[in-house]
């Protein structure tokens, strides 16, 4: 459990493929040129004392523990920053060393505190490790005169404690802040004796720019900077290694343990994903898991204003079965369906559509990919022949023109925009576009080339305009477009971009976008070496979101930017599984593996497998529900991990359609918004209650291990398979790894997925199959997965949504760092001291024509309805255009967005609403409501009768 095991040696210097060998301690050892002579001494088993080297930062030779003697050198070089040269020959333990470290011991150990018995890193600390190693045994030089041993702590950070008296200077921290988070909050100040390190301009940590990645946390060799829970709790015991259930980059961590409860959460160094870094959500903020809202037993009642009664899960499972075929006998089998949760694991996904499809009897099954990247899946599904992104992560590293489009990876996907403002710190150029300034826009030594602002919803007009200036300049690889694409396709697409509609001048009264700056940043992307894309929400969250999909890969294939290292189209995918809620099956079209449910060789291996027949009609999508609900046709819903309440846009139509089902059961960890309109609600069990699988946004498939008990005695795997049972389809599962097992029996793309496998390698990127037994890193080598890649006209279409005098402003939504999708995890730990409302940003002009002043209460009304919020004057937006987050239900941001939607996905329209914002002095009618609404649950919760509000 020592930190030493996770960060155990000097990280080499530049190293090259040539090799060259070397003695050290009598022992010959053959290693890259340009190796650490301490990362040789590993490989000939030697290790040498260190306070200042770890494996995840580059050396620094501070600490003068790890100095040596080199034959033919002069002096003790410092083992961590001397490269190694042929014939070398080393010593690492002499007389001489002993006394030197030794002494250097004796210094740090002088001006620190001894209070090892009671320390909260005792038996986890560097220092004290190297104490040992160096033989100190007394300190001569005692306490008398300055010291820092009483000096303050800085407690302000909710998650970890800074005591500067146990400083010893060594730079880790700021290095870690700087090389592998990036946001270089961390200094040292003061020069000799009165130098420690500083968060910001001696700011405290919450003062300061430090995002609370943990990355300074887990580099400290002392007890500097210690997270809260080990001071409380002591430290671990044991640790289990498994995947962050936040964002969609997948992060590896240990679990380190005490018993059943979590002392903390350490980054796992060999995580494919992460390679040791974090962020504050997946470090820290976990405690929503035994947090004291957590519903552990299930619950009924017949309608929604009566009070809930707690029951046995016999009798919750068996009313919900007894309700769903009540319905499907008086309306149908269609009448009824399910909803998949992109947070929940790939084997519970994939039993949620097993039980709609095998147990329903028919296809109403959708998830809340749906409403965030389903536009993706269309069209790469439709262009490259495959619904996911192309690269891995580390294939950043390889690019030369990064262009971000309609994301913000410093706030969704952080540790993946720490990897990449690596890349650009080294000298990648990068372009942004986007209708705000984002931190990827400027942060500390990186800055866009270009930042193409955008109007809101002119995502199309930008991207056809971007490819007439490379086809028109004859900027396109021809060479790859000739080899690797069809022929006509390109051709079409071709005539069609060159048209004098779809140039620069021609679209930048659309766009908003300077003509000269659209150019140059459409020659920066194709002339300047790999060009790699990443794109989120803002792309296809859009009435024409498949359409800029497609133009996205139009771009990529006609620049030859597809298929090795560097390029690529990279969908940045916001939940932790919604990658893989897509490839079980989750959509009402589609069988696990992107597979049509019309298709009858692929439809009867499914029948054959599950025993039953199954449709061969797509069912309903989650927006058709809500309809159908309304018209009388769909009257019973099972939700699993998903709040469509206050995720779905135009929420007023939503609780409409809540409000007129006969039966809804809600599978979920709180009693969520969603829940308000349940009938059943059934505990669901957090990622550290569960085994299974999550895919990341790099299609790589990794463990979640169990590592409590569930706290409401069932997995959620569990839940839906005693309710299949229940339903009269039997279910017969002793662990997820069956269901994997079952999974990639059914499903080529997983043929060679197993838990066995996983366990050996870590983790596997789908394709795993015969043909790529150890999963395939990079897609489309050689060729696409449809043949040959087809380009596809993009003709752009303004948004329905316009901006009129009533509504003159546009409003558009995104995420925040310290907060996930809907905040029902995160709002449960100390993530809201960050971030504790949604606000609205506002531009100064815009602000001041509304007489409206920072902090002020205004209301945003939309043609679907109004709420109210607190305005932030800031120039991150541009004029006429508006913004806020959606973290907090309270906030209403769906009540205010519409129900218009993508026109292949009927993925909503979330980034482009028409609003009026006007200062006000109280609630709007929907918030007064809904506070109304939410005490009434809790007195129905409390077993208390509460007057009905839900129809106001």
């Amino acid at each position: 459990m020592n930190q030493m095991n996770e960060l155990d040696y000097g990280t080499p210097a530049k190293v090259s493929e040539q090799l060259v060998s070397l003695e050290i301690d009598g022992v010959t050892v053959e290693v890259a040129a340009g190796t650490s002579v301490m990362r040789a001494a590993v490989e000939a088993g030697v290790n040498v004392p260190k306070l200042c080297a770890t494996d995840s930062l580059e050396p620094f030779g501070s600490c003068r523990l790890c100095l040596v003697e080199i034959d033919g050198k002069r002096g003790y070089p410092a083992s961590c920053t001397t490269p190694c040269e042929p014939g070398m020959k080393v010593r690492t333990q002499t007389p001489k060393l002993a006394d030197i470290r030794r002494g250097v011991m004796e210094l740090y150990i002088s001006d620190h505190p001894l209070d090892c018995l009671t320390c909260p890193t005792n038996g986890n600390c560097e220092l004290q490790d190297m104490a040992g190693v160096v033989g100190l045994r007394d300190v001569r030089y005692g306490y008398e005169g300055s010291n820092h041993l009483k000096m303050e702590k800085d407690e302000s950070n909710p998650y970890f404690t800074y005591d500067p008296s146990k400083c010893i200077v060594c730079n880790r921290c700021v290095r870690a802040c700087e090389e592998t988070q990036g946001t270089f909050a961390l200094t040292i100040d003061g020069r000799g004796f009165e130098s420690r390190v500083s968060a910001g301009q001696m700011d405290s940590f919450m003062e300061s720019e430090c995002v609370s990645c943990g990355a300074c946390v887990q580099a400290c060799p002392t007890a500097t900077l210690t997270e809260k829970t080990v001071i409380t709790m002591g430290q671990a015991e044991h640790s289990k290694i498994t995947t962050c259930a936040y964002c969609g980059v997948g992060c590896s961590f240990k679990a380190e343990m005490k018993g059943n409860e979590v002392v903390r959460m350490v980054p796992h160094k060999d995580g494919k994903a992460n390679h040791g870094h974090s962020c504050v959500k997946g470090r820290f903020a976990w405690g929503y898991a035994t947090h004291k809202d957590r519903m552990t037993k299930p619950m009924i009642r017949s309608k929604i204003t009566d009070p809930w009664r707690e029951v046995s899960w016999e009798e919750a499972l068996g009313y919900a079965a007894s309700e769903f075929r009540r319905i499907q006998a008086k309306h149908g089998k269609d009448s009824i369906g399910g909803i998949t949760s992109s947070r929940c694991t790939n084997e519970e996904t994939y039993l949620v559509q097993k039980l709609v499809r095998a147990a329903f009897g028919n296809n109403n099954v959708d998830t809340c990919a749906r409403v965030c990247h389903s536009p993706t899946g269309y069209g790469l599904k439709q262009t490259l022949g495959e619904a996911a992104g192309t690269q891995t992560f580390d294939s950043v590293m390889k690019s030369d023109v990064i262009m971000i489009i309609g994301a913000n990876p410093a706030a969704a996907h952080p540790v993946f925009a720490s990897q990449m403002k690596r890349r650009l710190r080294q000298g990648a150029k990068l372009i942004v576009v986007d209708p705000r300034t984002t931190e990827m826009v400027k942060s500390p030594h990186v800055a866009a080339d270009y930042h193409l602002k955008l109007r809101p919803g002119t995502n199309v007009a930008l991207i056809s305009a971007m490819a007439h200036v490379i086809v028109s300049e004859g900027l396109e690889d021809a060479a790859f477009v000739a080899e690797r694409c069809d022929t006509k396709s390109y051709a079409d697409w071709r005539e069609f971009v060159l048209r004098p509609e779809n140039s620069p001048e021609a679209m930048a009264d659309i766009t908003g976008v300077p003509a000269a700056e659209l150019r140059g940043a459409a020659r920066l992307f194709a002339t300047n070496g790999n060009g790699a894309i990443y794109y989120g929400l803002g792309v296809t969250e859009h009435a024409q979101g498949s359409t800029m999909v497609i133009g996205i890969a139009n771009l990529a294939m006609a620049t030859g930017n597809v298929g090795r290292e560097g390029v690529g189209v990279n969908p940045l995918r916001g939940q932790n599984n919604v990658q893989g809620s897509c490839d079980m099956g989750s959509f009402p079209h589609e069988l696990p593996g992107y597979r049509h449910v019309s298709d009858t060789t692929v439809r009867t291996e499914f029948e054959d497998a599950w025993g039953v027949p199954l449709s061969p009609e797509p069912g309903l999508r989650i927006p058709n529900m809500f309809d159908a609900a309304l018209d009388g046709s769909f009257l019973g819903l099972y939700c699993e991990g998903e709040d469509i309440v206050q995720s779905d846009p135009d929420t007023q139509h939503v609780i409409a359609a809540m409000m007129a089902m006969e039966c809804i059961v809600v599978q979920d960890l709180f009693l969520n918004e969603t829940a308000k309109y349940a009938h059943v609600f059934l505990p669901g069990s957090s990622f550290l209650e569960k085994d299974g699988t999550f895919t990341n946004a790099e299609r790589r498939i990794s463990r979640v291990r169990k590592v409590m008990p569930a706290k409401a005695g069932k997995s959620d795997w569990e839940v839906t398979v005693a309710l299949s049972n229940a339903l009269g389809y039997p279910m017969h599962y002793n662990h997820p790894s069956e269901i994997m097992d079952e999974i990639a029996a059914l499903t080529p793309t997983f043929k060679g997925v197993s838990y066995a496998k996983l366990d050996e390698v870590g983790s596997l990127q789908w394709p795993c199959n015969d043909a790529a037994p150890e999963g395939t890193p990079i897609m489309h080598i050689g060729e696409f997965v449809r043949g040959k890649g087809k380009f596809i006209n993009t003709q752009y279409f303004a948004t329905d949504e316009k901006v009129t005098l009533n509504f003159p402003l546009i409003l558009t939504t995104g995420r925040i760092l310290s907060h996930y999708n809907v905040g029902a995890q995160t709002r449960r730990t100390e993530n809201v001291a960050w971030h504790s409302e949604d606000r609205l940003e506002i531009h100064p002009h815009d602000a001041e024509d509304r007489n409206i002043k920072q902090d002020d209460w205004v209301g945003i009304e939309s043609r679907a309805g109004q709420t109210v919020l607190r305005a932030t004057v800031t120039e991150n937006v541009q004029p006429g255009v508006v913004y806020t987050t959606f973290h907090h239900p309270e906030s209403g941001a769906n009540v205010i967005t519409t129900d218009n939607s993508d026109w292949a996905t009927n993925c909503p329209e979330y980034k482009v609403t028409a609003v009026q914002v006007m200062p006000v002095t109280q609630p709007s009618d929907w918030q007064k409501n809904f506070s109304q609404v939410t005490e009434q649950q809790l007195r129905l919760l409390q077993g208390e009768s509460a007057e009905p509000v839900f129809a106001k």
